[in-house]
């Protein structure tokens, strides 16, 4: 059994090495609240703006600060000048949370546009002025998340390894590194023979991987294959908790839990659409959820009709109906 602190960044302590990544547009207040109550030892905001994050207001307006008992919590921020990312950062540690997560990463088309996010891989000096400003108003931990360059050719890698050092050299707190390049997309296998030349290279650095994690089997075998110092889980938790309460349990050297009962789903749809509905009224939270019911009817035995049945769904008592209906709550 293993047991104690298994991932330490900077001054926080987590008992087990993965938690729940950013994810843009799904880990809110509720999407986090029940990935710690499957076993998640912190969690990440989806991504801020740094004009956003800075701005309280319009914090609050987006669920977007802490929530009550919600620590160890971590916020991702992007932009494009160190000045706002500075300023961004100042305040979110100032509201609560323990971690500022640098975003080098996204690839959306509309963010690279402005220069934001992936785009920066581009540009070796930007992200260290970013991280130098943002390292210098926070006393917090600042993690720094990666793709392995913004294409595939030379410069693209040479431009990714001296990100890595200048950020290693300048005190980061952990790098998380997604195995694919900015133009990849989603397309493909990430490649975690880079992630791990990452922990090879930098070997005092803590380095977490990301990409394709799915199940907890894979994300163990990826750590242990490695020798990284943890895993980050972000797609694969879309409407599958119980990768936490998997994860858990294999590394503990525990049984891997039975599978949820349809039942026992339900009650979780249910709970949370309830934490969304609190936020986002009748038809709003309704047409929110359906992102989070899609992926939960992933594990129905009849999932497309189960997952038709909660689409048709427009008012939350209708879906409410569905979810009982299908998963016999």
């Amino acid at each position: 059994m293993r047991i104690g602190i298994m991932l330490k960044i900077g001054n926080i302590e987590l008992d087990m090495p993965f938690f729940q990544g950013s994810l843009s547009g799904y880990t809110d207040e509720a999407m986090r609240s029940i990935a710690r109550q499957f076993g998640s030892p912190l969690t990440l905001t989806g991504v801020m703006l740094d004009k956003t994050a800075a701005c309280a207001k319009a914090r609050r307006s987006l669920g977007l600060d802490v929530a009550k008992n919600e620590q160890p919590v971590a916020a991702q921020i992007m932009g494009a000048t160190g000045e706002m990312m500075a300023k961004a950062a100042g305040a979110l540690e100032e509201t609560g949370f323990d971690i500022i997560d640098l975003n080098i990463a996204c690839p959306a088309p509309k963010v690279l546009r402005r220069r934001r996010g992936g785009y920066l891989l581009k540009d070796p000096q930007r992200v260290r002025d970013i991280f130098l400003a943002v390292r210098g108003a926070v006393k917090c931990p600042v993690m720094m998340k990666l793709r392995i360059g913004y294409g595939g050719g030379e410069q693209s890698r040479d431009c990714f390894w001296q990100i890595c050092e200048n950020a290693t050299g300048d005190g980061v707190d952990a790098l998380v590194v997604h195995g694919r390049s900015v133009c990849q997309l989603y397309r493909g296998r990430a490649d975690w023979e880079i992630i791990a030349e990452v922990k090879q290279r930098f070997p005092e650095t803590i380095v977490i991987g990301s990409g394709d994690i799915y199940d907890a089997e894979e994300a163990i075998e990826r750590i242990e294959t490695y020798k990284l110092d943890g895993v980050l889980v972000a797609r694969g938790a879309i409407g599958n908790p119980w990768i936490f309460s998997d994860l858990k349990a294999l590394w503990k050297g525990d049984k891997k839990p039975e599978p949820a009962t349809l039942a026992e789903q339900g009650e979780v749809i249910l709970s949370h659409y309830d934490m969304i509905s609190a936020r986002r009224r009748h038809s709003k939270g309704v047409r929110y959820f359906r992102k989070f019911a899609a992926r939960y009817c992933k594990r129905h035995p009849e999932r497309k009709k189960a997952q038709l049945a909660l689409m048709a769904a427009k008012t939350g008592d209708q879906l409410t109906a569905s979810v009982k209906e299908w998963f016999g709550v």
